[in-house]
């Protein structure tokens, strides 16, 4: 009974509470302007990123959206910034944020099913309206505001 029971409480607890885990970039190229995406199903512009997969890395999900989302074939060195809790999506969800300075774009980012619109923008120059958090993020990271635990 005892064995059955541990071989069944696991599942139990996983499915009553899961874990969401993601991953975005603040990509900066050799002009200092950053990359934003602007997806299509939903408003606004992003940091580049998307959720971690059942099986694979923080690094692996990191290159695999950049490709997916801004055709950047290698991110180069990566650079660990923060895992903020996103109680905006949900009460289990958190972000993992990178740099990434040295990654090498196989091409323009052409549109596609997911991203309407991919960019570099200056700081002083960023389009509207913006994810509130990668707003903040970008101003953690850039300009020294205090930084936050919450995406």
């Amino acid at each position: 009974m005892a064995l059955l029971r541990s071989l069944l409480i696991p599942p139990l607890v996983l499915a009553k509470r899961p874990m969401t885990l993601g991953v975005r970039a603040i990509v900066e190229d050799g002009d200092g302007r950053v990359l934003l995406v602007r997806h299509t199903y939903v408003p606004g512009w992003y940091l580049p990123g998307g959720g971690v997969e059942v099986g694979q890395t923080m690094a692996e999900a990191l290159a695999m959206e950049l490709a997916e989302e801004a055709n950047i074939a290698d991110p180069g060195e990566t650079q660990l910034l923060g895992i903020y809790f996103n109680r905006r999506f949900s009460r289990r969800d958190h972000v993992a944020l990178f740099y990434c300075r040295n990654w090498r774009q196989a091409g323009p980012m052409q549109p596609n099913h997911e991203i309407a619109e991919a960019g570099f923008f200056r700081r002083d120059a960023l389009p509207g309206p913006m994810n509130p958090g990668s707003r903040r993020r970008l101003a953690e990271h850039f300009d020294g505001t205090p930084p936050s635990p919450y995406w």
